[in-house]
């Protein structure tokens, strides 16, 4: 049968290009997102700062809370104690090793500072001048003698330049003692670079390390490169999370799409199955032709999708580095089981889809197939009766649990699902669907195109199994782009309502490099300024899991000063005052206060992001909206726990009726790198960074719609052009070219209405119990031409994909061969 398969595709190639375009760019998509999660999994960093080391001891940059199994990851860098510096050193195998003191210090070509002597780590050589004394600075241009003026600390600090080291880059380096004084936590060294000595195993000296403490981590290799780029560490999850989620997605809807276009092609092609049986072929002939029909399809089309999948992969890795979700000096890799994924999937797909319509294609009697074929009276099988009640009741379960269960953002983890468990329910039972909505529109439809609408009308009618599968891709395109697309606007507009309902602040003064603690007084002696306080953002971990709000992603970690009623702290008090958040306090929203039964003047035990664990005394609690909760800290508390240590905003509320605009300015300008922005400048910088990690998704999206579309195109062309002996029989018996058109023109606007009603449906399943977790109101937020412009390339496509190959047909006479292809 395997040669009657060939000459089947042979003959028929129409029919199965459909099924090759799907697998691939299914091949493609999954591929590529298959590369996404390698690149997360491995999140390979060259080492440039610290490539001359063996290995490479860092803290542990996660935390596992009391009574959890999940560690929640710390944003911040934990560092190395500067004790465990004799320890390491005299760990046997180890012949030398160096603490690394890492600090911001912003100039011409110069981001970061370090002690001189972690400069061997790389290692770093002079070509010209000496190593760095008290006061004095190597860099990687100018001469020695030159005095350079550094921002360390929010402060500008004059150093002179006393060496040239060309491969520093943009690293700093200044004397053992002077960076011990600048860097914010002298008692831990941001990474402790070691080499193992001669003949020593580096593994086994790598075991015995981590067998000091168990608050570190040991890096080999290139993983050494994290160490310097901490920063990748923590855009690792983010890419894991954002390739996981919308990989499986895409798997789904690749199947989803490669077996009903299978199907579709099988379902077209009963007649020719009927005529076999009817001259004795066997049922298990009958399978294995179909079966390698569908391999000898979809493993060309797996050859050809690698190669659009791996330009894919690295397209989408580098437009999620440029918008911040992946970080840009992590290396894209792409290997086998990227490959291995794809080509699994579309395989299995078309495997599955042809074992399905061979099932029924050679179990039927070879009389009750040529009926079954002409009348097309079955809807479905049980089983897939079955599969469409599972999906639709999975759909149904996550409502419920998105509904009642599910706060504020983390609403869309099961949100997103249940729009793929609506479709694909929906389109299993496609046939019920379309009946039911072809009932709604028939009438209007009728009334309006008269003699054409009523012909179009009974031939949906008396083909609504078949035609289900031309309103089916319809829906499941309009149902996927509505629900993705709103959900992310809704998010956006809730989180832009959550940030601004409560920020006081009038302007705000910002700087990449920090802000000196000495400006902060400043600030609040400029006329027309009623308060100003320091600004601080960092996620912590509260160490009670079982009573916190917080998930193990962490709670997120607002640093402000202590301040009265009139503040700029973007919070509305329920109990106790700010004015004493001051040392080790905190102020926790209202919610959190209940479910722990922890009230002003109790005691809250937290971590911080670098992993340092404190107790806090409650001095305040505030109302916050479920899922936007944050925790309060003094500035200086959150500040002295992050990475850099800097203060690099300053919240400012004028008195009534001030403009301390040109005061504020006016500091600045004393002030390097310090800028002013007034409140809707901050507002738009949030806007603007909600935005960016929509933008990521929208992109993920577009990429799904773009391939149901091609699923759209491919059905809507191969059902029409299965109808071109119906449209010469129509003009045999006396219609005209044109009123064939007018007839499809009708069938296509039901069709477009079905598909359109159906896709919205199940769009709204999964966007009003979202819409209600993250806003104050059911329905979705956004404007209303993004749904125009779903609708409208959803009658273009279905009438362009109708329309175009009818025309192009009916220019033949009704009795030319090429009506009986």
């Amino acid at each position: 049968m395997m040669r009657q398969a060939i000459r089947t595709l042979r003959h028929r190639k129409s029919g199965f290009i459909a099924t090759f375009v799907a697998v691939v760019f299914g091949t493609a998509i999954v591929m590529a997102c298959g590369g996404l999660m390698e690149t997360g999994i491995r999140s390979n960093v060259e080492p440039q700062r610290l490539a001359g080391t063996s290995l490479v001891v860092t803290g542990k940059q996660s935390h596992l809370r009391p009574g959890e199994e999940d560690a929640t990851p710390l944003p911040e860098r934990v560092g190395v104690p500067v004790d465990a510096l004799a320890k390491i050193r005299s760990t046997q195998g180890v012949s030398s090793a160096v603490g690394d003191y890492t600090f911001p210090a912003v100039g011409p070509s110069v981001a970061e500072g370090h002690n001189w002597s972690s400069a061997a780590l790389a290692p770093y050589h002079l070509t010209s001048g000496h190593a760095p004394r008290s006061g004095e600075v190597v860099v990687s241009s100018g001469k020695p003698g030159d005095h350079l003026t550094l921002i360390v600390n929010g402060d500008p600090k004059t150093f002179t330049v006393s060496g040239i080291a060309p491969t520093a880059g943009t690293n700093a380096f200044l004397s053992d003692d002077d960076a011990a004084q600048l860097v914010r936590n002298p008692d831990r060294f941001a990474d402790v670079g070691v080499q193992v000595a001669p003949g020593a195993n580096l593994g086994d000296v790598k075991k015995s390390l981590e067998k000091l403490d168990g608050s570190l981590t040991v890096r080999q290799g290139v993983d050494r490169g994290l160490a310097e780029r901490p920063d990748a560490e923590s855009h690792k999850t983010a890419l894991i999370a954002v390739a996981g989620s919308f990989g499986g997605i895409a798997t789904m809807t690749m199947m989803f799409v490669v077996a009903s276009t299978l199907a579709l092609a099988a379902q077209h092609r009963e007649r020719e199955f009927a005529l076999l049986r009817g001259i004795g072929t066997t049922p298990g002939q009958v399978r294995r032709m179909i079966l390698g029909e569908a391999l000898l399809v979809s493993l060309p089309a797996v050859a050809v999708g690698v190669i659009p999948g791996t330009f894919l992969g690295r397209f989408l890795f580098d437009q999620l580095s440029t918008h911040g979700v992946a970080s840009p000096v992590i290396q894209f890799s792409q290997g086998l089981i990227p490959f291995a994924a794809g080509a699994g999937a579309a395989v299995l797909a078309a495997i599955g889809a042809g074992l399905i319509a061979a099932r029924k294609s050679a179990k039927i009697r070879p009389v009750e197939a040529l009926m079954e074929a002409s009348l097309q009276r079955k809807w479905f099988s049980w089983i897939r009766l079955l599969f469409g009640l599972l999906f639709l009741g999975g759909g149904l379960a996550l409502l419920i649990v998105t509904a009642t269960v599910m706060t504020g953002p983390l609403a869309a983890s099961t949100a997103g699902p249940s729009i793929l468990c609506w479709a694909i329910g929906v389109a299993l039972l496609g046939p019920f669907w379309t009946k039911v909505v072809l009932a709604f529109w028939r009438w209007p439809i009728q009334a309006l195109t008269r003699v054409n609408g009523r012909l179009a009308i009974r031939n949906l009618s008396a083909r609504s199994v078949a035609m289900s599968a031309a309103v089916m891709p319809v829906m499941l395109a309009v149902g996927i782009s509505t629900a993705n697309l709103y959900m992310q606007t809704t998010q956006v507009h809730a989180s832009s309502e959550a940030f601004t309902r409560d920020l006081r602040a009038d302007a705000v003064l910002v700087s990449d490099a920090g802000l000196s603690p000495a400006l902060l007084q400043q600030v609040r002696s400029v006329p027309g300024v009623a308060s100003a306080s320091a600004y601080v953002r960092s996620i912590g971990a509260v160490d009670d899991p079982r009573k916190s709000p917080f998930d193990e992603d962490g709670a997120p970690v607002i640093g402000v000063d202590a301040q009265g009623a009139n503040g700029t702290a973007p919070v509305r008090l329920t109990s106790g005052s700010l004015a004493g958040l001051t040392g080790s306090t905190v102020a926790i929203p209202d919610y959190m206060a209940t479910k722990t039964g922890r009230g002003v003047g109790s005691e809250v035990s937290m971590t911080m992001g670098d992993g340092t664990p404190v107790k806090l005394r409650v001095v305040a609690t505030f109302a916050a909206e479920r899922g936007y909760e944050t925790i309060m800290m003094p500035a200086s508390l959150v500040a002295a726990h992050t990475t850099d240590g800097l203060t690099k905003q300053i919240l400012v509320r004028a008195a009534p009726d001030a403009d301390v605009r040109p005061g504020l300015a006016k500091l600045a300008a004393a002030h390097p790198t310090v800028q002013v922005a007034d409140r809707s400048t901050l507002v738009a910088a949030n806007a603007e960074d909600l935005q960016t990690q929509a933008w990521v998704n929208y992109m993920l999206v577009g990429m799904l719609i773009a391939y149901t579309a091609v699923s759209v195109v491919n059905t809507l062309v191969s059902s029409t052009l299965r109808r071109r002996r119906e449209f010469a029989l129509q003009r045999l018996t006396g219609s005209t070219r044109f009123q064939v058109l007018r007839m499809l023109w009708t069938e296509s606007t039901l069709v477009t209405l079905a598909g359109v009603t159906l896709g919205t449906a199940v769009a709204l399943a999964c966007l009003l119990p979202f819409s209600a977790k993250v806003s104050n109101s059911a329905l979705p937020t956004g404007p209303l031409w993004i749904y125009g412009v779903i609708v409208a390339a959803a009658t273009i496509l279905t009438f362009g994909s109708t329309l175009v190959p009818a025309t192009t047909t009916l220019r033949h006479a009704p009795t030319q061969p090429s009506y009986n292809d």
